[in-house]
């Protein structure tokens, strides 16, 4: 690994699609960062930047990276991030210490544990206690093993039943099983819905956005295990590393910016002298500055800049803009923005 570059992992697959990802092609070049091969599968890299190295890889695989050092920071899911972590606790007895210095606010979904139609008019957790009492090896099947098993540990728990399950084997679907009591938690490749409704296993944890397509199976989701997005991971002993910490925090406070800046727009107009005080409290009104507006005064007009959300529906960019102009603003511009840094202190790491 490079000692006075930042190693950055890129995640491979929808991410890089420029019309799949959530236009994390597009959020790069707004902050300053124009990537070279990322959306072409790669090699990444930054033009301008040559502090900077782009690590193809897969979300899957950064937490591990990112705890090795490997790479510096990586741009993954939380879900993702945290199966890692987990995998290194149960497998391995290793604890390892990750951080989320940035929201990219995109890729939200939900990990849900999904089972078939419970029966009797039980609720999942009575469910779930008649099956840990009739089955000493209960089985369940997900993309994510180890958050599955890292959920079933802390359920058996609160049941009751830690004594008697607390047994676990992570194995490929559909292995014979290494234990006989417990949990076999098999690790598949998608489809984990058409697992569980065909009684292959117990039940399931999943991914998912809106639930159809577990609906479309007949499947029920009975609990939430976590929300997840994607977003900028670290490991905390960058900080060691004075001259990458720094690339980090500069890195990290430009895509700030970029998303900060997302749906907003700058609005300049004029506004005779004699409207002024007018205008003004038209701004305070509908809190369009903070502490004062932005103001350039000339001869006989004064120049107004405020900077408002366009996706507000409590006031709409458009309603405002005719408001002004009744109020008697004239040359009213609209610019959007690409980059809106509010201080280095909105980066917290």
């Amino acid at each position: 690994m490079s000692k006075n570059k930042l190693v950055i992992g890129m995640p491979a697959g929808s991410l890089a699609d420029p019309n799949r990802g959530g236009n994390l092609i597009d959020l790069l070049k707004a902050a300053g960062f124009p990537a070279k091969g990322y959306d072409k599968g790669g090699p990444t890299s930054f033009p301008i930047h040559s502090t900077l190295v782009g690590w193809d890889g897969r979300p899957q695989e950064f937490g591990s990276q990112l705890a090795l050092s490997e790479v510096d920071i990586a741009i993954a899911g939380d879900d993702w991030v945290k199966e890692r972590v987990l995998e290194y606790k149960y497998e391995y007895g290793q604890d390892i210490e990750l951080e989320k210095v940035l929201s990219l606010e995109r890729g939200d979904v939900r990990i849900v544990i999904i089972a078939n139609p419970l029966k009797g008019g039980l609720d999942f957790d009575a469910w779930l206690r008649e099956l840990l009492t009739k089955q000493p090896l209960v089985t369940m099947v997900s993309e994510m093993p180890y958050l599955a098993l890292d959920w079933f540990q802390n359920k058996i728990k609160a049941l009751g039943f830690e004594n008697s399950h607390s047994g676990f084997s992570v194995q490929k679907y559909r292995t014979p099983p290494k234990i006989d009591a417990g949990i076999v938690v098999y690790e598949a490749w998608g489809k984990t819905e058409a697992k569980v409704v065909n009684e292959a296993v117990d039940f399931g944890l999943e991914i998912t956005q809106t639930g159809s397509a577990i609906r479309n199976y007949g499947l029920q989701i009975v609990e939430e295990v976590m929300h997840s997005e994607t977003g900028i991971w670290a490991n905390p002993k960058l900080k060691e590393n004075a001259e990458k910490y720094d690339l980090a925090k500069m890195f990290l406070l430009n895509l700030y910016g970029s998303i900060f800046a997302e749906n907003k727009v700058l609005l300049f107009f004029n506004a005779r002298k004699k409207d002024c005080d007018t205008v003004q409290q038209y701004l305070k009104d509908n809190g369009l500055f903070g502490d004062e507006p932005t103001m350039n005064e000339g001869a006989n007009f004064i120049e107004f800049s405020v900077q408002m959300d366009t996706m507000s529906s409590a006031l709409p960019l458009a309603k405002v803009r005719y408001e002004l102009a009744k109020l008697g603003a004239t040359a009213i511009e609209t610019v959007p923005l690409e980059s809106c840094i509010p201080g280095e202190d909105a980066i917290d790491f």
